[in-house]
């Protein structure tokens, strides 16, 4: 058996620890540059907001209803991430984060001393009393009913936290009550595509026989039809590496010069050499976009982007980056006012199996690969962009998203330590 442990709107849930007298009150959190709503509590959602609504646009409904909103906090969000992982990684061997507010806990063995239900709200109770968090637990044989179980916890206080499926006879009855649409692994596309074939809820779906689903769906659909059968397929341990990365983001105000344009492609570039270097891979291509504002129809429009091929495949912050302002130079007009800009990475390949060129420019590679090892430790005990180019400018710089309702990071930096007032 697995169990799915969810952490219920855990952006907004982190955001009431520290501000307990949010409780009970409609809270949202919103996206980059505040643009969008990405979290909510129920009591939000109950006065008319729903996840995905331009905050602008919500903004007299926000009012009336004294919703409490603040911006992204990623160094928040994940260091009490890290914590609920501790306390689920000292009550069960076998634990793997799926998400910065899910995990997979392998309850194989447990069965023969514990009772899982009760076992698993034991760990519930423990995360509530150390962090404050509220989470959601499904307990079946295979991942994607662990999230099917984990929704019915969510949505029904009857279950106390935790919904096991453990006989054919709960798996039946739940998938005939679940959402199709809701199910892991059904996206848009194959859900209008089930709908055409008369597929309206996840039990008719695991109904239909293997040689049906083979014939219409690639193995991604097959694999979610075993699953919600009871036989788990689906690794997760092993994340696909991806074909490219990509970091973007909207200006917090429009930019002209082109010096302030070339600080956002550079910490972007590094950004996406940072991602590069976690999965273990290097890049062959180097893209840059920028965009001007369209709903600015006062101002001209432009948008344009180009790619730079690298001489040999890379993770090298510095290489990367100097790529990507050499491509900057190439697209950009002056008396423009950028809102948006980004750089892709690439070709992206194994690091392992790196193919070598005879008449590499860098002859010091090897040092260079340690220089960016020992920059990534650094960072990673003392917080991100602590060591950084000096290319990527201050975080003060006009272009850096607008994040007017950020809380402090109380867990993580000394100067912003949460104070109470006795």
């Amino acid at each position: 058996m697995v169990a799915l442990v969810d952490c219920n709107s855990f952006f907004c849930s982190v955001e009431k620890v520290f501000h307990p007298g949010l409780h009970g009150k409609p809270v949202c959190v919103l996206s980059c540059n505040d643009g969008c709503i990405v979290a909510l509590t129920p009591e939000a959602k109950a006065v008319g907001l729903h996840r995905g609504d331009p905050i602008f646009r919500m903004k007299d409904t926000v009012e009336r209803n004294n919703v409490t909103v603040f911006s992204t906090n990623m160094y928040l969000y994940a260091a009490m991430s890290r914590r609920v992982t501790n306390i689920l990684r000292s009550s069960v061997h076998h634990v793997e984060n799926y998400s910065i507010d899910e995990s997979f806990c392998y309850l194989d063995g447990y069965e023969g001393c514990h009772d899982l239900a009760g076992y698993m709200r034991g760990v519930v109770e423990k995360i509530r009393l150390y962090t404050d968090i509220p989470v959601s637990v499904g307990i079946a044989p295979s991942k994607t009913l662990a999230k099917v179980g984990s929704k019915f916890a969510k949505n029904y206080r009857g279950y106390r936290s935790v919904c096991m499926i453990d006989s054919d006879e709960k798996r039946r009855k739940a998938l005939e009550l679940f959402d199709l649409a809701d199910v892991w692994g059904i996206g848009r596309q194959t859900l209008a595509k089930l709908n055409r074939f008369g597929v309206t809820t996840p039990l008719q779906f695991a109904d239909k026989k293997e040689n049906w689903v083979k014939s219409r769906f690639a193995l991604p659909t097959l694999q979610t039809w075993m699953e919600l059968n009871g036989i788990p397929c689906i690794d997760t341990a092993e994340k696909p590496r991806k074909q490219s990365i990509c970091t973007s983001r909207s200006f917090g105000e429009m930019v002209t010069d082109f010096e302030a344009l070339k600080t956002s492609v550079a910490d972007f570039a590094a950004s996406c050499a940072n991602k590069l270097r976690g999965q273990r891979s290097v890049a062959s291509s180097v893209t840059v976009f920028i965009l001007s504002n369209r709903f600015r129809k006062d101002l001209p429009q432009y948008g344009n982007g180009t790619t730079v091929m690298l001489p040999t495949p890379t993770s090298d912050t510095i290489e990367i980056t100097m790529a990507a302002a050499k491509a900057l130079k190439t697209i950009y007009m002056e008396g423009i006012h950028y809102k948006k800009a980004g750089v892709i990475l690439g070709d992206i390949s194994d690091a392992s199996y790196l193919q070598q060129d005879l008449f590499d420019e860098i002859p010091n590679r090897p040092e260079r690969n340690q220089l960016m090892e020992g920059i990534d430790r650094l960072n990673q005990l003392y917080g991100l962009k602590t060591v950084r180019l000096a290319a990527e400018g201050e975080q003060s710089s006009i272009w850096r998203p607008k994040s007017e309702h950020k809380s402090g990071n109380y867990l993580s930096d000394l100067d912003e330590i949460l104070t109470i007032k006795i």
